[in-house]
C-alpha cells in the first residue's frame, strides 16, 4: 500500500488528490488544540485577531490533542467543543482536522464545501486492544474500567523506555 507524504500548509491541488483510505504522512507546521482552546480560537476568528497573534490557518492542519510533557495523542474529535468549532475553523482556512472518532454527516458534508479533509490517528489503545485475546476482572469490579484486570495478550507491541539506568526521556 502506498503511503502519501504531504506537507502543510496544503494547496487545494494536494487536498483534491486525497481519498478515503489513503495512508498519509503529514509534515510541516500543524496546530494542536482540543476542547478547551478551540472555542477560544473561534472567538479570535470572530474578533479578527488571528494574524496579530501569528496564527495563519490557510491550508493548515489542526491536531485535536493536548501537548503534555508525556507527548501527544488524539482526543475524540466528536466532542461538542471540538466538532462544534469545525465549521468556523474550516471556513477560516483549516484544511485538515486530525483526531479520532466518527463525525456527524453534516460535518463531513461541510468539509466538501471547503475542499477539506478529516484524518484519524489510531490511538495506541486501539492497536493494543486488538492484541488482547481475553480479559478478566480480578479485583475491585466496583471501579468499572479502573478495576484490576488480567489480560491475555498476543504479540503485544511495546518499547522499553527505561532500563539499566538509561531512559529515552
Amino acid at each position: 500500500m502506498e503511503i502519501k507524504t504531504i506537507t502543510a500548509p496544503f494547496t487545494d491541488e494536494v487536498l483534491s488528490q486525497l481519498k478515503v483510505g489513503d495512508i498519509v504522512n503529514v509534515s510541516g507546521i500543524i496546530y494542536a488544540g482540543r476542547d478547551a482552546v478551540l472555542p477560544k480560537i473561534v472567538e479570535m476568528i470572530d474578533e479578527g485577531t488571528l494574524e496579530q497573534n501569528d496564527i495563519h490557518l490557510q491550508g493548515s492542519v489542526i491536531f485535536h490533542t493536548a501537548v503534555s510533557p508525556a507527548g501527544v495523542g488524539p482526543t475524540s474529535s466528536n466532542k461538542l467543543e471540538i466538532e462544534g468549532t469545525m465549521p468556523q475553523l474550516t471556513a477560516a482556512g483549516i484544511r485538515m482536522h486530525l483526531g479520532k472518532g466518527a463525525l456527524k454527516k453534516e460535518t463531513i458534508e461541510m468539509f466538501d464545501k471547503y475542499n477539506a479533509v478529516y484524518a484519524v490517528i489510531a490511538p495506541v489503545t486501539a492497536l493494543l486492544n486488538s492484541k488482547v485475546k481475553a480479559k478478566r476482572c480480578v479485583a475491585h469490579p466496583e471501579l468499572g474500567m479502573e478495576a484490576f484486570y488480567e489480560l491475555q495478550v498476543e504479540e503485544f507491541p511495546c518499547i522499553i523506555a527505561a532500563a539499566h539506568g538509561q531512559s529515552m526521556f
